[in-house]
């Protein structure tokens, strides 16, 4: 049973791809870029240290121009960062030959989440089983599970090297000669899985 897991390199995703892979998927590593930087790269130098295998599936720039007039109008990214979550789900449900995906959200994220009514059409329109490893887990939890599993680089987003779609939203709000520190949080820290933390840990 195959399934397209959407990939940032992080660990929550991570955490996702290690539990749908230990309860018996194969799991293929999807990570979304619009073709702006080579960011995808992070994503797929931690694929490859923990064994899976990767691609990258590219979206349409109009995509994250519209994504950064939503960040100009609304003065947060919320809207901005649900809005191209759904577009990449979407882009990687219509794949030839698709017929899982899934991400790593979790019960305490506000964004990006599609709700029941969200994930149903999701999956009525594209004929896809959306699969949510970390649904039911609070943060305690992952932290508890990722802290034993991986090695963890954890940094302030505007200096940390990532695969997700922030990184290129943020270049293109620098490019249109906005700060994105006027639009994301100041001190927002997010993480990168670089390693396992135990030896034979993902056997």
């Amino acid at each position: 049973m195959e399934v397209y897991h959407l990939y940032s390199g992080g660990k929550d995703s991570s955490l996702a791809a290690y539990i749908l892979r230990k309860i018996g998927y194969e799991v293929k590593l999807v990570t979304i870029n619009f073709g702006v930087l080579d960011s995808w790269k992070y994503a797929k130098e931690t694929a490859e240290i923990l064994g899976f295998p990767h691609e990258v599936v590219f979206l349409d720039r109009e995509i994250l121009e519209k994504a950064a007039d939503m960040c100009i109008k609304d003065g947060h990214p919320t809207n901005a960062i649900q809005f191209i979550h759904e577009k990449a789900l979407e882009e990687v449900a219509k794949l030839e030959g698709v017929e899982r995906i899934s991400d790593g959200t979790r019960r305490d994220d506000r964004v990006p989440l599609l709700d029941q009514r969200k994930t149903r059409s999701l999956e009525d329109r594209f004929n896809v089983q959306y699969i949510r490893p970390l649904l039911g887990l609070g943060y305690k939890t992952i932290r508890e599970l990722t802290e034993r599993l991986f090695i963890v680089e954890v940094k302030e987003s505007e200096k940390l090297e990532k695969s997700d779609y922030e990184v290129e939203l943020r270049h293109l709000l620098r490019e249109r000669g906005i700060d994105p520190l006027t639009i994301f949080p100041k001190k927002h820290l997010q993480s990168r899985v670089i390693g396992w933390k135990k030896e034979k840990a993902h056997l």
